[in-house]
């Protein structure tokens, strides 16, 4: 049996982390929804595309190739070609795709991707509208939150690990406009779905919210 899990919640929460845990866990697919959006930032800003223009935002889905080289716990993400899969992790992508992303022609058009992979398939997908927008009918979902100083500084302290350049205030920053653009946008936004378990992580660590998600999906699915 196909099952898919959506797991939703703010910039820096560890969605991703976490859904590439439990997906090797239960072993199934991991999809990297946010990696999509960030393509397409990184591409936007190479253009220096000015988002208010549609028509060229349009010819830019139209001219752009996504590609998800997807196994459990690992995406490999390419852009017309070129592998960016770490090109897209820095803050100034971060903040072009939540940007773009604010576009109802950009998430339209990804999400219809993004059904065509979770339709074949048992997989966990992780963003901020999963739930709501993109997979109404999944049979689990999370919204996965803490509080903002928690995920600021465990965002700070993954770029510290990469070796970006930034301080504290700038990740603080740039994630508070960030929750602002997602819960703001009119089209699809960031929230908490009715049928949504809501799973707090800031006092929990990482295995510990594993853990904790995986058997809300053991109970649902397996009983």
């Amino acid at each position: 049996m196909n099952y898919n899990v959506a797991i939703d919640g703010p910039s820096g929460a560890g969605k991703s982390t976490i859904a590439k845990m439990l997906a090797k866990k239960l072993n199934i697919v991991y999809l990297d929804t946010g990696a999509m959006y960030r393509c397409l930032g990184l591409k936007a800003l190479r253009e220096q595309l000015v988002l208010a223009d549609i028509a060229s935002v349009q010819t830019m889905l139209d001219n752009t190739k996504v590609d998800i080289k997807i196994s459990q716990d690992n995406n490999r993400i390419f852009l017309d070609g070129e592998e960016v899969t770490n090109l897209i992790r820095t803050e100034i992508v971060g903040k072009s795709a939540s940007d773009i992303s604010a576009l109802p022609i950009v998430r339209i058009a990804m999400a219809n991707i993004q059904r065509q992979i979770a339709i074949k398939q048992s997989c966990i997908l992780d963003g901020r509208e999963i739930g709501s927008y993109v997979l109404p009918n999944a049979q689990i979902k999370i919204f996965l939150t803490a509080s903002k100083e928690i995920r600021a500084k465990r965002r700070y302290m993954q770029l510290q690990e990469q070796g970006v350049d930034t301080t504290f205030k700038k990740v603080l920053d740039s994630l508070t406009q960030r929750d602002y653009n997602d819960s703001s946008r009119s089209f699809a936004p960031l929230i908490k779905v009715a049928d949504a378990i809501e799973v707090d992580t800031t006092e929990l660590t990482l295995q510990q919210t594993v853990d904790k998600i995986y058997l809300i999906i053991k109970e649902k699915i397996f009983g």
